[in-house]
């Protein structure tokens, strides 16, 4: 990684901007129902305060569309990072304007101020350079350690880096390290499993995978077109007519390539699109009309573990089945146990709905990294360049 840390920065008595990612769940009583990206953001705010920066912290939340919304108002963000904190982290009314600029002014060495939802000013998404030098003017030096975002080119995640010397987070610096290693300088056996409902939605990272895993073990909605494209029924289960012929010739690269790309052989499937439907366990390329396929079934789950066994880094991305019903859960909760009980293995979860799986049950501890980036994680997966980390400074 060659772009400059929060270590390469002097930031003794100067204002930092820090651009994090808040965008937690909030409950209706606007308390935060998971606070894992203000926890993934606190050591690179603590070397802040710790070195007496003047921290000023942005984020944006939820999607309010550029307008003022107090339904997405980090106010529960500005009280949980207080506490966090053990400090008074006083937030403004506003992005960049008059409560903005005078907190920013006031703020003292060792003390932390947080700008209102950056999104609602309807520039931010659309990367204005009037607003990212608005918030340039309030800072000397300028940190990105919101990898959640970084796949977005907005004021404050790349414009603001064009008025300010610039350097990525703690977090940051994490993210690229882990998945960077995985994906360019991986211990062998370098297995991937991919889940989720469509293939058209992992194209280059199937793509970009196949030049560098052994073997890409396929689960979730996305393994009916594959099954589908080479002749086979499978009912009314999820599966993209139109994406047939890029299936086969992703199974066709597989074996170009060498890569062992394994799909489900037996699938536990539902009548409807419930935890209570009827459910029987069927061979994969012999779902039945009306039947649709929910999660794999018990010798994909045996298939897959002894895949596993003996790999030496792991990176999962997509849960295996619907894990939010508890019926088709069983997949996705036994890969993320067999993960957990790895000897000496580097396991990566991809962010999004597998990070939710494993957290759900309790494993998160037991990974070697969880990304934080849904999105993000998928687009470095490709192989794409993230603006959010190519605007900052190279070392």
């Amino acid at each position: 990684m060659n772009k400059k840390t929060v270590r390469d920065l002097d930031v003794n008595g100067k204002k930092v901007l820090v651009r994090c990612d808040f965008n937690v769940p909030l409950d209706d009583n606007k308390n935060i129902t998971d606070k894992t990206r203000i926890v993934a953001a606190l050591p690179t705010i603590k070397y802040l305060l710790e070195h007496n920066a003047k921290v000023i912290l942005c984020s944006h939340l939820g999607r309010p569309k550029g307008e003022f919304n107090m339904d997405y108002s980090l106010k529960p963000v500005a009280d949980e990072l207080s506490r966090e904190l053990g400090l008074d982290v006083k937030l403004a009314s506003d992005v960049t304007g008059d409560s903005a600029k005078q907190l920013a002014q006031n703020v003292k060495e060792g003390e932390a101020i947080l700008l209102e939802n950056v999104r609602f000013d309807a520039r931010e998404e659309k990367n204005e350079d009037s607003l990212s030098q608005e918030l340039a003017s309030l800072a000397e030096l300028y940190v990105n350690d919101a990898f959640g975002t970084c796949h977005r080119a907005h004021s404050s995640t790349a414009g603001v880096a064009k008025f300010l010397p610039s350097a990525c987070g703690f977090l940051i610096e994490k993210e690229l390290q882990n998945l960077g290693d995985a994906l360019n300088n991986p211990r062998r056996p370098f297995v991937a499993i991919l889940g989720g409902k469509k293939v058209s939605d992992k194209i280059g990272v199937i793509d970009n995978l196949l030049e560098k895993v052994d073997t890409l073990l396929i689960g979730g909605g996305m393994a009916y077109t594959f099954i589908k494209a080479q002749g086979y029924n499978v009912g009314n289960s999820i599966c993209e007519l139109d994406k047939l012929d890029l299936a086969l010739s992703l199974l066709e690269k597989a074996k170009q390539k060498g890569v062992k790309m394994i799909l489900p052989v037996d699938n536990k499937v539902g009548k409807d699109f419930s935890n209570e439907t009827e459910t029987m366990t069927v061979k994969s390329t012999e779902i039945p009309d009306g039947w649709q396929g929910f999660d794999i079934g018990p010798e994909t789950i045996k298939l897959y573990e002894d895949e596993l066994k003996n790999a030496k880094t792991v990176l999962w991305n997509g849960p295996i089945g619907v894990f939010e019903f508890e019926n088709f859960a069983v997949g996705t909760n036994e890969i993320a146990n067999t993960l957990a009980n790895l000897d000496d293995c580097t396991t990566i979860i991809g962010g999004g709905d597998s990070a939710a799986a494993v957290t759900k049950i309790g494993l998160a501890d037991k990974m070697t990294h969880i990304s934080t980036g849904g999105g993000a994680s998928l687009e470095f997966i490709e192989g794409k360049e993230l603006p959010g980390i190519e605007c900052i400074e190279n070392k």
